[in-house]
């Protein structure tokens, strides 16, 4: 199914508690119709996170929070390498954890500031503003923090049933459902700051909205990636600017 036909309306979201049934589930779901730019794989034992563990420093943990500690890489293992935005996040009360798909867009992002360190916030807090019970999310948390994986998976409102029952045949657990999709920092193009998600501009200056914009659009014009194109915004973002008391990144940096 091409990409432009596929009609994302739900999320589906379930632990496992194998990295080779995360294998087994994103491939089904991959033959049976659902775009791999609308799956989402979370986990801290992957075995080949030992290829990428330089991408986080200790710097980066003692800071804390994701929009300080999320350095993003090249993809990598068989199954990840299938996903788009590949990277490892630190994320409190958890620790470094690699994600893969649209959920570590949405945590690079900062999407809710419920991740950030100096917030006391982890990942319970942020799953509950996407739209899951504090209950709920406090399970996917805890079960990720033990070492099992987390799936997302947004699909189309008329075969969330079918895509449900894949997932739980091959061993999901935990399983929920979500009305609506992840966020994305553009939803429909991006030529001006008022195309920017409300939690892309939550924490940007009306300057770094604009700075934003014009990022984002250069590197998606060079990748065709819109994963790749945030990252290498925020990226640009937190080079330009700091943080002001409040979260925004408003203070631009002197050049020494």
């Amino acid at each position: 199914m091409a990409e432009t036909e596929y009609k994302a309306e739900r999320t589906i979201t379930a632990v496992l508690k194998e990295e080779k049934q995360i294998d087994n589930v994103v491939r089904r779901l991959i033959d049976r119709g659902v775009d791999k730019n609308h799956i989402s794989v979370m986990g801290r034992n992957f075995e080949s996170q030992t290829r990428i563990a330089g991408f986080i420093s200790k710097k980066d943990v003692i800071l804390g929070g994701l929009r300080t500690g999320a350095i993003f890489g090249s993809l990598f293992g068989s199954l990840l390498s299938l996903l788009t935005g590949v990277g490892v996040l630190f994320i409190p009360f958890v620790g470094s954890v690699v994600a893969a798909g649209p959920i570590g867009s949405v945590l690079l992002g900062a999407a809710t500031g419920a991740l950030a360190g100096s917030a006391g916030g982890g990942l319970a807090s942020a799953l509950s503003t996407l739209g899951m019970s504090e209950d709920k999310a406090a399970v996917y948390e805890t079960r990720l923090k033990a070492g099992d994986f987390l799936v997302m998976a947004e699909v189309p409102a008329d075969k969330t049933g079918e895509y449900q029952m894949l997932i739980e045949s091959a061993g999901g657990e935990e399983v929920h459902v979500s009305e609506g999709t992840l966020p994305r920092p553009c939803a429909e193009g991006c030529e001006s700051p008022e195309d920017l998600s409300p939690e892309i501009r939550t924490h940007l200056s009306t300057e770094a909205q604009q700075d934003f914009v014009e990022y984002y659009k250069k590197a998606l014009n060079e990748t065709k990636d819109e994963m790749k194109a945030e990252h290498s915004a925020w990226d640009k973002i937190k080079d330009k600017y700091g943080e002001d008391e409040n979260g925004v990144y408003s203070k631009v940096k002197v050049e020494s």
